[in-house]
């Protein structure tokens, strides 16, 4: 049975019994800050789960894409080793919302495999919890697999291993695993060997989740309300079961992809090529689903995460002698396998592609100087937390990378504390840099229960309405639900409304609008009145003009996004955007700096429709439906099964939540200000419209204006007249330099103060001079007038101090002395370092007031070195 049709058995079986299919989250959470990664089939029915909102059906089926590489549940390292662990996988799961639980899902679950798949009865086991902390054995869980088991394959385990928790708080619960025996003798099957076993002979492949309790603040389990089902089977582990192979590597998952990687690496999947093939197999599924997304490599957060990935599997490449670029070229082979199910993976394969190829060609730069700087970290016997941080801050190396290449090397990495400290100090200065950030509070508890949030924007910008839950904080910042509201919240892209809120003795300023706790939380500050009197019936009213001039961003957005497509392809995919009153911003996929003529091409079509005053019009679809139609969907936007679906006549079609004008002839003017890469294969666009476009034009027109006069030339000939003046300043550099260097030959002909060491010359003098380039060109001049000798010049200009150190040929070759070697020896007494080529070199001084000490110890420098050769 192919791993295919394992998957569509599954869900065909749970649709059988009532249960909707949905489809898989994105990988990439785009409303959870705790998760840099989906990494489990529950994470997009949390909310469900925490009684903050509901679905149109109780029974669902699906397949989740997660990924395990950070936080609690990080498999990196077991990839390519074990048999049973990936970054990427699908989890099969089904599940109930408050309506079936513990004897369906058991009895369903031996259906499935034993009727359904045929797995064989006599080698299955499951484990149920066995109580603990106060909670009683699942005993009720255990009489059910007693049906269908005999008494020593059902196993109680403590609440490690069968007890789920979603946090430290909230909802949680037993559950019972099932476990398949994969021995050669079924004879030999025991309860001591099931709990003894690493979880190769007995594995571990679906989860039953039973979430009856909800644990509070001080540690105590209440049941809930409603009791749901949660369950996790990965699709991996199944498949290797059901084909009868001993690794998920095995499998027609991932076969086809290694062989395609023997094939274009030369090399035999075997001996010691099997392992990276397995990790480039894994990561490059990784990545495709990761970048097909919304995630970029970056060297923070998830961003991080991903180039982890991608380093390491680039790393893998190297042992299958793959130097160049190599993983890029199996995006297109997990497209083919898998977009029948993900279709993003066939939509932005060209992206991902390109994002591939550009971070291994990034890498593949810094990779062999890395290397060398490694091997001189090395040469010590082991490489120090302190070096790890290096090689990760200057070079990109990944943690895990460094230990990767220290473990072939068989030399330990150790005090990895300093690594973890030095970490530490970078994030801290990155969070200190956003500071300040005023955000929505998670401690609203259950103040909120009951309707609340309706929000009433897109009709309305002024409303009664009453306050549902308040909180004040320190510096007077207000935190508000109300029960209807007309402020638009932020998403999509688009930033929260800002405006008043005014009851009976006070007002609140807002100045932010968020999703959260399931509803829209307002921000501001109480700019009169008492926090105690944040209650009651309230005006709430939101400022039109940034609402319009918002919207107007919003719908140019829209109009830019295909006039990119139309100019530049179908490849164009949006990766993020921002949308204020003041600007927007729209960042794309795309392989290369925009052409100018290409940047000019798309904002003429923009503003060609702006005039055209294209009718704007938003509807509810069916989600199917809308993108049937071929809307197109915003980056980071998660959808439900009803959608808003925004027309710009037959121009643009693109799901979107946000607000807009009524007609493309609101947005006045439209201008791109700036175009720029902020990734690999990421291009963003910076735009104005309307009034904002306005100030600008008029802004840059009054500056050109103000230069025309100042050089006293018509508007019109400002051109040429720059030019002429930027050419005549190029001539006079010109001639001032062939003055320096005029003047640097006059003073080195001046060998005053020369000693004679060993048979040839050495001077060492301060000198005035105005930068550095000058002090080169007196060096050089006294090279040439030394004949055979040394020589070090110092000088101080700009509040710094420099030293240029030259030595002659013949010195060079027969008595060994070199520049680099005798300037940082000098520079080394001010506290300076540097170096340089063997006949001349540079180095700064740090300490100023040392520069005539170090200059004065210029003979006896050379005469150590001597003695040293």
């Amino acid at each position: 049975m192919k791993s295919k049709d394992i998957r569509e058995s599954f869900l065909r079986f749970f649709e059988g019994k009532g249960h909707t299919r949905v489809p898989s989250a994105s990988v990439v959470p785009q409303d959870d800050p705790t998760l840099y990664f989906t990494n489990a089939g529950m994470n997009q029915f949390k909310d469900v789960f925490l009684g903050l909102n509901t679905r149109d059906y109780v029974r669902a089926a699906d397949t989740q894409k997660c990924m395990r590489v950070s936080g609690k549940h990080n498999d990196l390292e077991e990839v390519g080793y074990s048999p049973r662990h990936q970054t990427l996988f699908e989890m099969l799961g089904n599940w109930s919302f408050g309506d079936y639980f513990k004897k369906e899902s058991i009895d369903w679950a031996w259906e499935l495999l034993t009727e359904e798949w045929g797995l064989p009865k006599e080698r299955l086991w499951a484990t149920v919890f066995e109580g603990g902390d106060g909670v009683p054995a699942d005993e009720e869980a255990e009489e059910m697999w007693a049906f269908y088991l005999p008494a020593e394959r059902i196993v109680r385990l403590p609440a490690k291993e069968n007890f789920w928790e979603m946090g430290a708080t909230g909802p949680c619960g037993p559950c019972s695993e099932v476990h398949f025996y994969h021995g050669d003798d079924i004879t030999a099957q025991s309860r001591e060997g099931f709990l003894q076993d690493d979880g190769n002979t007995y594995e571990e492949f679906w989860n039953l989740v039973f979430i009856q309790y909800n644990r509070d603040d001080s540690g105590l389990l209440h049941p809930l309300p409603a009791q749901h089902v949660d369950t996790g089977m990965g699709l991996e582990r199944v498949s290797s079961i059901i084909q009868g192979v001993s690794s998920n590597y095995e499998t027609d998952i991932f076969q086809p992809l290694i062989q395609r990687i023997a094939d274009l690496s030369g090399k035999q999947y075997s001996g010691e090529h099997a392992v990276p093939m397995k990790v480039i197999a894994d990561h490059i599924r990784a990545l495709s689903f990761t970048i097909a997304d919304g995630a970029l490599p970056s060297n923070e957060g998830r961003g991080y995460v991903l180039r982890r990935i991608l380093r390491r599997a680039a790393r893998y490449a190297r042992q299958l002698d793959q130097n160049d670029p190599f993983l890029y070229q199996f995006v297109d082979d997990v497209a083919e396998s898998l977009g029948h199910v993900f279709t993003e993976l066939v939509q932005k394969r060209e992206h991902v592609k390109l994002v591939v190829r550009a971070e291994e060609e990034s890498f593949g730069k810094t990779l062999n100087r890395g290397l060398e700087i490694f091997e001189r970290f090395s040469a010590k016997g082991q490489i120090s937390g302190g070096d790890a941080f290096q090689l990760y801050d200057t070079y990109g190396f990944p943690l895990d990378l460094t230990q990767l290449i220290a473990r072939e090397r068989e030399i330990p990495v150790v005090e990895l504390e300093v690594f973890e400290r030095e970490l530490d100090q970078q994030r801290s200065r990155a969070r200190e840099a956003t500071k300040g950030r005023f955000r929505a509070t998670e401690s609203v508890g259950d103040a909120l229960d009951g309707t609340h949030s309706h929000f009433i924007g897109y009709e309305e910008l002024e409303t009664e309405s009453e306050i549902v839950w308040a909180d004040i904080s320190e510096g007077c910042r207000v935190q508000l639900f109300l029960d209807r509201t007309p402020f638009y919240a932020e998403s999509g892209g688009q930033i929260g409304d800002q405006g008043l809120v005014e009851g009976d003795g006070f007002t609140v300023a807002i100045t932010d609008v968020q999703t959260a706790r399931g509803g829209i939380v307002h921000l501001g500050q109480l700019v009169s009145g008492e926090m105690e009197a944040l209650r009651g019936r309230v005006s709430a009213k939101v400022n039109g003009e940034a609402r319009a001039a918002a919207a107007r961003n919003h719908t140019a957005t829209h109009l830019l996004h295909e006039a990119l497509r139309q100019a530049l392809g179908e490849h164009v995919e949006q990766m993020g955007s921002l949308v204020t009153p003041d600007r927007l911003r729209f960042d794309f996929s795309h392989f290369a700096a925009t052409e100018p003529e290409k940047l000019l091409q798309v904002v003429e079509m923009v503003n060609e429709k702006v005039r055209a005053n294209l009718e704007v019009e938003t509807f509810q679809e069916e989600l199917d439906k809308a993108k049937e139609m071929g809307a197109q969907a915003l980056f980071g936007e998660k959808y439900d099964q009803r959608v808003r679906v925004v027309r710009i006549s037959d121009y643009s079609l693109e799901l979107c939540g946000g607000t807009h004008v009524k007609s493309t002839g609101e947005i006045g003017f439209f201008d791109v200000v700036a175009e720029s890469g902020i990734a690999a294969g990421t291009r963003r666009a910076e735009a104005l419209t309307g009034r904002g476009a306005e100030i600008a034009v008029r802004q840059q027109r009054d500056t050109l204006v103000c230069l025309a006069s100042r050089i006293n030339v018509p508007f019109d000939a400002l051109p040429d007249k720059v030019n002429g003046l930027l050419e005549r300043q190029r001539e006079l550099e010109r001639s001032v330099d062939e003055l320096r260097r005029r003047i640097a030959s006059f003073e080195a002909d001046d060998l005053s103060g020369a000693m004679q060491i060993e048979g040839f010359t050495v001077i060492s003098r301060r000198t005035e001079v105005e930068d550095v380039r000058a002090l080169r060109a007196m060096a050089d001049s006294l090279r040439e007038k030394l004949g055979s000798g040394v020589g070090v010049l110092g000088a101080e200009f700009d509040g710094k101090g420099s030293f240029i150190a030259v030595v002659t040929e013949d010195l060079i070759k027969n008595r060994g002395l070199m520049a680099g070697d005798l300037v940082r020896s000098v520079a080394q007494l001010t506290g300076g370092s540097g170096g340089g080529k063997s006949h001349l070199a540079q180095a700064g001084a740090r300490d100023t007031s040392k520069i005539d000490h170090a200059l004065a110890a210029v003979p006896n420098i050379v005469t150590a070195q001597l003695s040293q050769r």
